[in-house]
């Protein structure tokens, strides 16, 4: 396996999360009008009702964490949020670990991009303003060089954090505000513009918890993250959650093209929670049971092998050996396993072709064959080895031989040479 390194990275917006002050007393301030009007607007408040605003002159106002979509060298992407500090301190590390890239020592060296320093009144209009030079500066990031753009540093700051795995809840005082990124933002991309895939709703889908989204009949959203588990992390105008992938169709083909080929060598995996067939193409496995993994579907359910065996199984429930199960553990009791697109009652597709799918017989017997096929070489067969020697030696006696013809006599030679050879061969006697 090659090395890891991030192929691009793109900014989805920003969102304001706000949380209820515990303890502060009111500060009454006495201000000129040019600064009032300065701080209210700072403070995106009502410059001539000052009081009428919930957040008071000496509460800071709420975080403003910027949405990143990160794509990794094994085509995965990820969804993380970071707050604009976290980026300046992380600014501030590249320089001092690359001093001459930074134009520490030379100013005309500097080939790190410049970044302006977070102020402490960081209002909605800065965060609008400043998305724009953080995907600059993002595009900027990831064409320097090798020894910079994939330090351990960079790549363990977009890895994806335990809080990105989970929504923001909602506090008590407001919601959290989301803003993201117009499609025809006219800011410079150096690798090119991230297009969403767009896919539409198939039923009506009602959220189970805060982190979900819910879905009606024809919604068109567009799909940030397509995880293993068959969750998708979508957006839809100003809202965003996780959706099952069985409730998305693509809007010009039925067909999922980017479903994988079978693997019919098989991955190793072991379940980590019990899981009895509700249909009849279904493996029912208890916890802690080693199978191999022949197709993996992007709708969550994966096709498995055990022993002669093959069936449906919740991807969220496998797990490869050797890897921390905790993460999965968690998502488990998050979201669950996503249904099945044969479950969903009341489905309204666009298409007249319905989806192309493998039957478990098909799956069945081309996995015999590939087993048979493994097993076969492993044997000694002498005379599979000494096969190409034999067809080696059919071919050269198939083959026609030229005919030898037979050696002159002396006194043939003397008589068809030419005149100057008989002379020479007359002086040597």
């Amino acid at each position: 396996m090659g090395d890891t390194f991030i192929r691009h990275i793109a900014l989805l917006g920003f969102e304001k999360r706000f949380v209820p002050s515990q303890h502060y007393e009111p500060l009454c301030l006495q201000l000129t009008d040019e600064e009032f009007e300065f701080i209210g607007e700072e403070l995106n408040i009502s410059p001539r009702v000052p009081w009428a605003s919930p957040r008071k002159l000496n509460e800071p106002p709420p975080p403003q964490v910027y949405m990143f979509l990160v794509k990794w060298q094994d085509l995965s992407e990820k969804v993380v949020y970071r707050k604009f500090t976290e980026i300046y301190e992380l600014h501030k590390l590249l320089k001092e670990m690359f001093p001459i890239e930074a134009g520490d020592i030379n100013p005309q060296n500097r080939i790190i991009p410049h970044l302006p320093a977070p102020r402490w009144f960081d209002g909605q209009r800065a965060a609008e303003s400043r998305q724009g030079t953080l995907t600059e500066y993002c595009n900027a990031l990831m064409s320097l060089p090798v020894k910079i753009s994939r330090c351990p540093h960079l790549l363990d700051f977009f890895k994806v954090r335990p809080d990105d795995l989970k929504l923001p809840t909602d506090s008590q005082t407001k919601k959290p505000e989301t803003y993201l990124v117009p499609k025809d933002n006219s800011v410079s991309d150096i690798t090119g513009p991230i297009i969403l895939q767009t896919y539409r709703a198939i039923a009506d889908f009602e959220k189970t918890s805060g982190s979900q989204m819910a879905l009606a009949t024809g919604d068109v959203v567009d799909v940030v993250e397509k995880s293993e588990s068959g969750w998708w992390f979508c957006q839809m105008k100003t809202k965003r959650g996780w959706v099952p992938a069985s409730y998305l169709e693509p809007l010009d083909s039925p067909d999922e093209s980017e479903d994988p080929e079978p693997n019919y060598e098989g991955e190793p995996y072991v379940t980590i929670k019990a899981y009895t067939a509700e249909m009849e193409d279904e493996v029912s496995l208890q916890e802690g049971e080693a199978i191999e993994v022949i197709h993996k579907l992007l709708d969550g359910w994966w096709v498995i092998r055990k022993d002669d065996i093959t069936g449906y199984f919740p991807s969220m429930y496998l797990q490869k050996s050797g890897q921390d199960v905790a993460q999965a553990q968690r998502q488990i009791k998050s979201r669950g396993a996503p249904p099945r697109r044969s479950s969903i009652r009341n489905a309204h597709s666009i298409h007249q072709r319905s989806r192309k799918r493998l039957s478990q017989d098909t799956y069945r017997r081309n996995s015999v064959r590939y087993l048979q096929q493994r097993r076969r070489p492993a044997r000694p067969a002498p005379q599979s080895a000494a096969s190409p020697r034999g067809e080696q030696r059919e071919s050269e006696r198939a083959k026609p031989q030229p005919a030898v013809p037979p050696r002159p006599s002396a006194d043939l030679i003397l008589h068809r040479c030419s005149e100057s050879t008989k002379r020479k061969l007359a002086s040597a006697v």
